[in-house]
């Protein structure tokens, strides 16, 4: 007994070290005085210093910025003056806490080298997704960014399972692919982007697009069919629009499973990558009640289906 509960306490040490390596990593595999601290500190000074400072922001000469535009200025120029020390201090952390796991054999995941691996050519799984980008008109600015945001997170999903979906972004133009454009490189990414309609990709009896008003209940994925996710944030401005459409197209329609599991008294709409992530851990052997639990927020206060109909 003696001995276990000695094994209980160095594995405690080791997790509390651990924490302390992320918390401080300077402290423990890099250390730094306070001189070699201040010196780095005056030369970054120095460096911004000698910048030229901008004369234009977003298109607006600064001498006629208002108020609102005149604070996102400077938290540019805060931000430029900072970000070279701060992008160093969390390289410093991550490469200690990659130390501290390999020494005591803690996993942190994939690898970037592993990742590279993972690409959706090379996955075994061939279920398709897409993301259906034609409501751009419908969305104010503020919200297609979230959109976009919403999308940024899919393709990270993706890339870190070990067996990718094949993931599609259709009618990518307009508003969708200006935001999209704030961010450099995304043409490289494991995604397939197309301005097309999804109807002009795929056989039209291969399509199920998902909404929140079809009765028909998906109960496993299937990797001969294509799920739509509507890309749309529109905080219910636009209810039963993807169910429309997929009437108007003639094409299936279907929703995840929540009413079989789950019971909620609000409304079972879902963020796209909420969405995105429930079926990509599908894909990966979990159960829709599994990945039901993982995914849906605890807020949402979700109760298990079973448990009600016993108490009724």
């Amino acid at each position: 007994m003696s001995e276990l509960n000695n094994l209980n306490l160095d594995i405690e040490e080791k997790k509390q070290t651990f924490d302390d390596v992320v918390e401080k990593p300077q402290e423990i595999v890099n250390p730094i005085d306070d001189t070699q601290e201040s010196v780095s500190e005056n030369k970054f000074e120095s460096l911004n210093t000698n910048e030229e400072k901008p004369t234009l922001f977003n298109g607006v000469e600064i001498s006629q910025l208002t108020k609102r535009q005149l604070k996102k200025y400077r938290r540019m120029l805060k931000w430029n003056k900072t970000k070279k020390e701060k992008r160093a201090k969390e390289r410093l952390k991550l490469k200690s806490k990659k130390i501290f796991a390999k020494e005591n054999n803690i996993d942190l995941g994939p690898s970037r080298k592993q990742l590279k691996m993972c690409t959706m050519d090379s996955s075994p799984c061939k279920t398709t997704v897409v993301i259906d980008l034609s409501f751009d008109d419908l969305m104010i600015d503020k919200d297609m960014g979230k959109v976009i945001k919403q999308i940024l997170r899919i393709y990270t999903e993706n890339r870190r399972s070990p067996t990718p979906m094949q993931l599609y972004i259709t009618n990518f133009n307009g508003k969708s692919k200006i935001e999209m454009e704030k961010h450099n490189g995304y043409e490289h990414w494991d995604i397939n982007f197309r301005s097309e309609n999804y109807l002009d990709v795929f056989p039209k009896e291969k399509l199920i697009y998902l909404t929140s008003e079809s009765d028909n209940d998906i109960m496993e994925l299937s990797q001969d069919k294509v799920y739509i996710i509507g890309g749309l944030v529109d905080h219910n401005a636009h209810k039963g629009l993807c169910y429309k459409t997929a009437i108007e197209q003639g094409i299936s329609h279907g929703r995840l499973p929540i009413t079989e599991y789950f019971y909620t008294k609000r409304r079972k709409v879902f963020t796209i990558n909420q969405v995105f992530e429930i079926l990509l851990r599908v894909s990966e052997g979990k159960s829709f009640k599994d990945a039901l639990e993982l995914v849906l927020p605890k807020r949402i206060n979700i109760q298990p289906a079973e448990t009600l109909k016993s108490s009724g």
